[in-house]
């Protein structure tokens, strides 16, 4: 980068950095590249509330020929609705001595503040995810506590659950699994060698998905040992900005030297329409 005006680094920055780094963070996201995106609405700014919204099914009916099957009732359009309101700003930022250190710093030789930026905004976006879930525990139960050996009966107990709760087939199920259940699921040799039909699946942020009872199963290492989320992708609802918001200043206001860069974006996320029915948490208490 050549230029020495500060007005022109952020401008360049802004306009080369957001879209590779809105890409890379979003790759970078297990959790929130699996969760639900569609929305209603627009988000121009933080505090902007957006809708996802869902068309019940009809009762229908079923008719008898030469008996009454002349006629049909119709049925009033329900929908059920989520409204998602954008009021998570993520951020990330560095104090820089000066101008030139920033330019040597962003180099696109040199990409260990945009890998790091990246990784702490999705770190922050990734733990607040992970909050949210909550599954039910009412009949049948959604949480499944005290799983020390995350094998191939627990798995398929899951896969039972997930289809009691009748959730459906597309776009697929997923589970994501700490290192400790992940290996586990590696150890077991029903779930893991080809001669019991395990087959690889889709690569999802850089990760091939182990295809096994219905889920692709996912390593989640941001997760402390013994924990699994296994999800329908609908349920979990995250909105967010196009791109993100990368800015630089300089401390001359505040009787000080030097330049701040900052990257940030502003997004949302709720439970879907029975969400909780949705997701299943296992874990060793």
């Amino acid at each position: 980068m050549t230029v020495t005006n500060l007005a022109d680094v952020a401008d360049q920055i802004q306009k080369y950095w957001s879209p590779v780094f809105t890409k890379q963070l979003r790759e970078s996201l297990l959790l929130g590249a699996l969760v639900d995106k569609k929305y209603q609405g627009a988000i121009a700014r933080q505090g902007d509330t957006v809708r996802v919204s869902q068309i019940n099914a009809p009762n229908g009916q079923l008719l008898t020929v030469g008996t009454d099957a002349d006629s049909f009732s119709p049925e009033a359009v329900s929908t059920q609705y989520v409204d998602i309101k954008a009021d998570k700003r993520a951020v990330a930022s560095y104090e820089f001595q000066d101008l030139v250190e920033l330019q040597s710093q962003i180099s696109q030789s040199n990409p260990e503040v945009l890998e790091a930026l990246k990784y702490a905004m999705a770190s922050q976006i990734n733990d607040y995810l992970y909050s949210l879930v909550n599954p039910s525990t009412s009949a049948p139960d959604h949480l499944i506590a005290s799983v020390t050996d995350f094998n191939a009966s627990q798995l398929s107990a899951c896969r039972i659950l997930a289809a009691q709760a009748k959730w459906r087939m597309e776009p697929g199920w997923y589970g994501l699994l700490d290192p400790q259940y992940y290996g586990d699921i590696m150890n077991a040799s029903t779930l893991s060698s080809i001669d019991y039909g395990a087959s690889d699946a889709p690569v999802i942020s850089g990760q091939i998905a182990l295809k096994r009872f219905g889920f692709n199963l996912l390593e989640d290492n941001s997760r402390s040992a013994d924990f699994a989320l296994l999800f329908h992708p609908d349920f979990m609802h995250m909105v967010s900005q196009s791109e993100v918001q990368v800015k630089i200043s300089d401390l001359h206001s505040q009787k000080r030297f030097g330049v701040v860069m900052s990257v940030d974006m502003v997004f949302g996320a709720k439970l879907g329409i029975d969400g909780n029915k949705k997701h299943i948490k296992v874990y060793n208490s």
